[in-house]
C-alpha cells in the first residue's frame, strides 16, 4: 500500500458558524466597484441574458426543463421521484404502481406548459408513455387509461422506461466513461474542456469503497489514454479531469472516525492522485457537508504534501461558497501551495447541500448555521471568494462553476486586464447559450464542462441536487429565460437584494436560528462533532476522572438499607462507578407521608413558579453536560453521541412541559353558559405520583416523567431502574438545586420490591411507568386490586417494531436507516427496529449492503469518540440475547454476527432471516435485526402480520409510492410512523412518543395531551346574580 511520506501538515481552523451580518457586511465592503466597472458588467451580462433567451427551446436545453418542472411544482417533484426510482425497480408490478402513483400525484392535466422546447414536451409525457404515441391536447391520465386498456401495462411500462432513459440522457453525459469521452469530443472541438464525475452515493460498505476506487482508477486510465491519443500536445490546465468524492472511498467518512479515515483513505487517494499526475489530468476532490470539511482538508493536506506529487499542477478541490468558512478555506489552500511550492486548481461552487445543512443545524441544536440562509448572501460570498482567488492566481488556478450571467460578467471584470489563469465551469446540459456566447466573444476565456458519468439508476443524488441548486424560484437559471422578467431585474446586485444599505439583516426572516426553532421555547443545545476545536475541548473534559457517586434514598428522615451495593460499568466490569444504598418498604411509606405534606404546599404554588423550576433545571443540565456525559457512558454504557442526544431530550422535556403547563394550567378557562353565572375550569395536581423509569434512557425518560408530574402540581416518588441509580440520584439533586423542595421530589432507588410497595400503597395518586409490557400489566393488576380511588397508569412499553421496504426505496437510504434504527444504542431503545420486511425482488442486494454497513460499526469504550455501539446493560441482558441467537441458529438463518471486544457486556449486531414473521414471538431488546421477505402482491399480508402482533409503538415505511404509504399508515394504529427515514429518536414537541395496544396506554410523552393525565379537572360555578340581580346583563345597554 502506498503511504503518504509525511504527516506533518498544517490543520485548518476557523469558527464553525460565524455571524451572518458581520461577515456579509465585511464582504460587501470589499466588493466596491466603480461606476465604469458596473456599467461594463451590466452590458456584458445583458449580452449573455439575451443569448440565453434567444436560444430558449433549443435541443438539449435542460434549463428549459428546470424552468418548467422545478421542485416547486407538483409535477416536477413527481417526475423526479419517478425518474430516480423507476429504473432501479426490478419487478413489473411495482413499476406499474409507481407509474400510476406519479401520474395521479403530479396533477399533469392541470399543468399548462410554458416552455417551447421539445425536450420539455417530451419530458412531460415521460410519466406515462413515449412522446411518439401522444396526440396534441390529450391528458396523460386520459391517455394512460386508454393505453392500458388497449395495450396493457407492460407496453406502457416499457415506453415509460424508455422515456426515463431519454430524460437521463440529458442529465448524464454517458453511462460509461467510454461513452462519455465519445460524446465529449464535439464539445472539445468547440473549445470546451471536460471534468468527469462518476455518479454514485457515498460508500456504505468496504465493498462499496473498493468498487468506487476501481471506478475512479479505471476512469483515470481511460481519460489518460484518450488524452494520449487526442490531446497529447495539450498542457494543464487545458486537459481533461476527474472529480472524486471522499465519502465514496471510505464507508465511515465521519469526523468522529478521523484517525481511521486518515490511516485508510489517504493512501488510496494518494494512489489515485499519482495516477492522475501520470496522465497530467485535473484531479478534483469534491466538497462534502460542513461537518466533514475539516476532515476533508486534513485528507487533502496529507495527500498534497506527498513529494511524489511535486511538479504537477493538476491537484485540486471544490470549495462551496455557501459555507461561511469558504474564505478561510481559500487562505488555507493558498498556504499549502506556498508551503510546498506547488500550485492547485480550485473549483468554486455555490453549494449543493443547502437544505440538508439547514436541517442538520436545526436537528443538532447548533448555535448558528454553517451556511448562509439567504441566496443573495451566498451570491455575495461567491464573489468575495472569487476576488480572493483572483488575487492568488500565482499559486491557485481558479475554476468558477456558475450559470449566472451576472456572476460571470462580474468575475471577468474582477480579472481586470489579465484574462488568463482561470476558467469557468458549467454542468453538462446547462449554461450552453451563456458559455457558447462567451467562447465566441473577444474575451476567449476557457470553459470546462462538469460531466456526470454513470448508469441512470445512479441519477438520484445528482438529479435532485441540480434541481435544488438551479430549479428553485430564487435561482438565476429558473428565471433567466423568462422574457416577462425585465433584464434589469436580473442585473440587481446581491448587496441590493440583501438590503444592507437599508439596515436589513443578511439572515432569512423565515428561517429561525437553530436554538429558536420552537419560538418562545428554546431548543436544547447540541454539539457539533465535526468541529475539531469543540471536540478536543470536550474530550479533554471527558477525560478527567469522575469521582465515585454514593447514591441513597433522597427522602427526609429515610435511612435506606443497611449496606451499600457497588455499581460497575457495563463496558468494563472492573470499573467501579459508585455505590447505591437502596430504599426499603419502610422508606416507601415514609416517602408517601412526607409527600402528602409537600403536595399540600407545592400544588398551591402558581403554575409559573412550578414551570420556572423546570426551566432552571434545563439550564443546569446544559451547564453540567460534560459530567453527565461521562456518567451516562460509565453507568449506562451510552456512547458520546447518544449521551448528547439524551441530555438534549431531558432538557427538551423540561422546557416543553414548562411551556405546556403555562398554556394548559395557567389561567382558569371560562366556560360558555347562560347569563348570570360564571363557570371556570381549572386543573389541580392529583397527589403523590410515582414515576418508575427504565435503564435504557436513565436521564431523559426519568426526568421526562418527573418533570411532567411535578409541573402538573404533584409530589413525586421517583424510582429509577436498579441498573442506573447514580444518574437518577444526580438528576434529583439538580432538581432540588433548581428549587423543587426535598419533600416534593423524593428518590427511592431499589429493585422490584420497592416498585411493588409503591404500586400497592393506598396513598398512591398515579403511576408513570416505562418498561416491559409484562411489568406494566403487573402494575395494572395491582392497581385494579386496590380499594379506594381509581388512579391512572401511564405506561409506555415495548413493541415488535417493523419496517416495510418496497422495491422503489433507495438502497443507500434504507441501509442507513435500518442500521441506525436496529443497532444504535446497541438496539436498546423501545423504538428500535426489530423486524424488517424486504420486498423479495430487492432483498438480496439490500441485505448485502445492510450487512456490509453493520460490519463497519465499531464496538467499544463508550467514552471514546470512535465508538459506534456501546455495551448492553448487564449480564442478564447479554445472556438473553445469546440464548435467542442460539435458538435462531437452530430454527432460522443467522446471516450476520458481528465481533465483540474481549471484555465487558458487549453483544454485537446480528441479522437473522426468518422463514415467516410469526417465528419472532417476542421483543428482543438488543442489536438483533430480523428480516422477512415479502412478495410484491402480498402487502396486505405484511400489514396483517404486523397488526397481529398486538403491538403498536413504531413503524417504518420506505417507498416512493404514495398509495403504498397511505395504505400502510391508514391500516395500522401504530403510535409513531416514520416514512423514508429512520424510526428512532422521537423529538419532544415534534414527534410525541408513545404506542397503542400492548405498547402503551397513552397519552404520548412530549405531546400536548401528556400533562392532563397527571392532573384532575375542577369546575367552579358561581351564581353571579345571587346578590339580587344580574348587573352584567343590565349594564350591556341597547344592542
Amino acid at each position: 500500500m502506498i503511504k503518504p511520506a509525511t504527516t506533518d501538515f498544517p490543520r485548518f481552523e476557523a469558527p464553525y458558524a460565524g455571524d451572518d451580518d458581520q461577515l456579509i457586511r465585511h464582504f460587501a465592503s470589499r466588493m466596491s466597484l466603480s461606476d465604469s466597472q458596473n456599467g461594463a458588467i451590466d452590458r456584458r451580462a445583458t449580452t449573455y441574458i439575451d443569448a440565453i433567451r434567444n436560444n430558449s427551446g433549443s435541443v438539449g436545453g435542460v434549463e428549459d426543463f428546470l424552468r418548467e418542472y422545478g421542485l416547486s411544482t407538483r409535477e416536477g417533484l413527481a417526475l423526479m421521484v419517478l425518474a430516480e426510482a423507476l429504473l432501479r425497480v426490478p419487478d413489473a408490478l411495482t413499476q406499474d404502481r409507481l407509474i400510476e402513483d406519479k401520474l395521479k400525484e403530479g396533477g399533469w392535466s392541470e399543468h399548462e406548459a410554458h416552455g417551447d422546447s421539445w425536450f420539455v414536451s417530451a419530458s412531460a409525457w415521460a410519466l406515462g408513455m413515449s412522446a411518439r404515441v401522444i396526440r396534441p391536447g390529450e391528458t396523460p391520465e386520459g391517455v394512460m387509461r386508454g393505453l392500458v386498456k388497449r395495450l396493457g401495462l407492460p407496453t406502457v411500462r416499457s415506453a415509460t422506461k424508455q422515456a426515463m432513459r431519454f430524460l437521463g440522457h440529458h442529465f448524464v453525459l454517458g453511462e460509461t466513461i467510454k461513452d462519455a469521452l465519445s460524446r465529449a469530443a464535439k464539445s472539445e472541438e468547440r473549445g470546451y474542456r471536460h471534468s468527469f464525475d462518476m455518479l454514485g452515493e457515498g460508500a456504505r460498505t468496504a465493498e462499496d469503497a473498493k468498487r468506487y476506487f476501481q471506478s475512479y482508477a479505471s476512469a483515470i486510465e481511460a481519460i489518460g489514454a484518450h488524452m494520449a491519443k487526442h490531446g497529447k500536445s495539450q498542457q494543464l490546465p487545458n486537459r481533461m479531469g476527474i472529480s472524486v468524492k471522499l465519502s465514496a472511498l471510505h464507508p465511515r467518512y465521519l469526523a468522529t472516525h478521523h484517525d481511521r479515515v486518515m490511516r485508510e483513505l489517504v493512501p488510496d487517494l494518494l494512489k489515485l492522485a499519482q495516477m492522475a499526475k501520470a496522465h497530467q489530468l485535473n484531479f478534483t476532490v469534491d466538497a462534502e457537508e460542513a461537518d466533514r470539511l475539516e476532515l476533508s482538508l486534513d485528507v487533502i493536506a496529507a495527500v498534497f504534501a506527498d513529494p511524489s506529487l511535486a511538479g504537477w499542477d493538476g491537484f485540486g478541490l471544490a470549495i462551496q461558497a455557501y459555507q461561511k468558512r469558504s474564505p478561510q478555506v481559500i487562505d488555507f489552500i493558498d498556504g499549502l501551495c506556498q508551503q510546498y511550492g506547488r500550485r492547485m486548481m480550485v473549483r468554486l461552487v455555490k453549494g449543493a447541500y443547502w437544505d440538508t445543512e439547514v436541517k442538520r443545524a436545526q436537528e443538532r441544536g447548533l448555535d448558528d448555521y454553517p451556511v448562509w440562509t439567504r441566496k443573495p448572501a451566498t451570491d455575495l460570498a461567491y464573489l468575495h471568494c472569487a476576488a480572493k482567488l483572483m488575487e492568488k492566481r500565482a499559486r491557485i488556478f481558479p475554476q468558477f462553476a456558475t450559470h449566472n450571467a451576472l456572476t460571470v460578467s462580474t468575475i471577468i471584470e474582477l480579472a481586470g486586464t489579465d484574462r488568463a489563469g482561470f476558467e469557468f465551469q458549467r454542468l453538462h446540459g446547462m449554461g450552453e447559450a451563456l458559455y457558447d456566447t462567451l467562447l465566441s466573444g473577444n474575451d476567449r476565456i476557457a470553459c470546462r464542462i462538469y460531466a456526470p458519468v454513470g448508469g441512470y439508476r445512479d441519477l438520484l443524488a445528482y438529479l435532485v441536487r441540480r434541481l435544488l441548486e438551479n430549479g428553485a424560484n430564487s435561482s438565476f437559471v429558473a428565471v433567466a429565460g423568462d422574457k416577462n422578467i425585465p433584464v434589469s431585474a436580473l442585473l440587481e446586485r446581491p448587496t441590493e437584494k440583501l438590503g444592507l444599505s437599508n439596515g436589513q439583516t443578511a439572515r432569512h426572516s423565515q428561517i429561525p436560528m437553530p436554538l429558536g426553532l420552537y419560538g418562545d421555547r428554546r431548543n436544547s443545545a447540541g454539539f457539533e462533532f465535526g468541529h475539531r476545536d469543540n471536540l478536543e475541548r470536550l474530550m479533554a473534559r471527558i477525560g478527567q476522572p469522575l469521582a465515585e457517586i454514593a447514591a441513597h434514598p433522597l427522602v427526609p428522615g429515610a435511612t435506606g438499607a443497611t449496606s451499600d451495593e457497588a455499581v460497575f460499568s457495563p463496558a468494563d466490569r472492573s470499573r467501579k462507578v459508585g455505590t447505591v444504598r437502596n430504599a426499603t418498604p419502610a422508606d416507601v411509606d415514609r416517602a408517601f407521608v412526607t409527600g402528602r405534606k409537600g403536595f399540600a404546599r407545592w400544588s398551591r404554588l402558581s403554575v409559573e413558579e412550578r414551570a420556572g423550576t423546570l426551566d432552571k433545571l434545563a439550564d443546569l443540565l446544559e451547564a453540567d453536560r460534560d459530567r453527565l456525559l461521562s456518567l451516562l457512558a460509565l453507568e449506562a454504557g451510552k456512547t458520546l453521541d447518544d449521551g448528547v442526544a439524551e441530555i438534549r431530550e431531558a432538557v427538551d422535556f423540561c422546557r416543553y412541559y414548562a411551556s405546556e403547563a403555562r398554556r394548559q394550567f395557567g389561567e382558569a378557562e371560562v366556560m360558555p353558559g347562560p347569563t348570570g353565572e360564571l363557570n371556570r375550569l381549572s386543573w389541580r395536581g392529583r397527589g403523590v405520583f410515582a414515576c418508575i423509569s427504565p435503564w435504557n434512557f436513565p436521564l431523559a425518560i426519568f426526568l421526562g416523567q418527573v418533570s411532567a408530574a411535578l409541573v402538573a402540581g404533584n409530589a413525586v416518588l421517583a424510582k429509577p431502574a436498579p441498573q442506573t441509580p447514580l444518574i437518577a440520584f444526580e438528576a434529583v439533586k439538580l432538581f432540588h438545586k433548581a428549587g423543587v423542595p426535598e419533600d416534593v421530589l423524593m428518590l427511592l432507588p431499589g429493585a422490584g420490591d420497592v416498585g411493588a410497595a409503591i404500586a400497592a400503597h393506598p396513598k398512591l395518586a398515579g403511576i408513570a411507568f416505562t418498561g416491559s409490557t409484562a411489568t406494566a400489566q403487573a402494575i395494572n393488576r395491582t392497581l385494579a386490586a386496590k380499594d379506594g380511588p381509581i388512579v391512572p397508569l401511564i405506561a409506555e412499553t415495548g413493541g415488535l417494531n417493523a419496517m416495510i421496504v418496497d422495491a422503489t426505496a433507495l438502497a443507500e437510504q434504507v441501509a442507513d436507516d435500518v442500521v441506525l434504527s436496529a443497532f444504535r444504542s446497541a438496539g436498546q431503545r423501545c423504538s428500535a427496529l426489530r423486524i424488517l420486511y424486504l420486498q423479495e425482488d430487492i432483498a438480496d442486494g439490500m441485505l448485502e449492503m445492510i450487512e456490509g454497513a453493520a460490519r463497519e460499526l465499531n464496538l467499544g469504550n463508550p467514552l471514546e469518540i470512535t465508538t459506534d455501539i456501546g455495551p448492553v446493560i448487564d449480564e442478564k441482558q447479554k445472556a438473553m440475547l445469546e440464548a435467542h441467537i442460539a435458538e435462531m441458529k437452530r430454527s432460522q438463518k443467522v446471516r450476520y454476527a458481528g465481533k465483540v471486544p474481549a471484555t465487558g457486556n458487549f453483544f454485537a449486531p446480528h441479522i437473522v432471516e426468518l422463514d415467516r414473521p410469526e417465528a419472532l414471538t417476542k421483543e428482543i431488546f438488543g442489536p438483533v435485526l430480523h428480516v422477512v421477505r415479502w412478495k410484491a402482491k402480498a402487502l396486505d399480508q405484511v400489514i396483517a402480520s404486523i397488526d397481529a402482533t398486538g403491538y403498536g409503538l413504531t413503524l417504518g415505511v420506505h417507498s416512493r409510492i404514495e398509495a403504498t404509504i397511505r395504505k400502510v399508515t391508514e391500516a395500522l394504529d401504530t403510535g409513531n410512523i416514520y416514512v423514508n427515514r429512520n424510526m428512532i429518536g422521537a423529538v419532544v414537541g415534534t414527534q410525541p412518543f408513545g404506542g397503542s395496544g400492548m405498547s402503551g396506554t397513552g397519552f404520548k410523552a412530549g405531546g400536548p395531551a401528556y400533562l392532563s393525565r397527571f392532573a384532575v379537572e375542577q369546575v367552579i360555578s358561581v351564581n353571579t346574580a345571587a346578590a339580587g340581580g344580574n348587573a352584567s346583563l343590565i349594564a350591556i345597554g341597547e344592542g
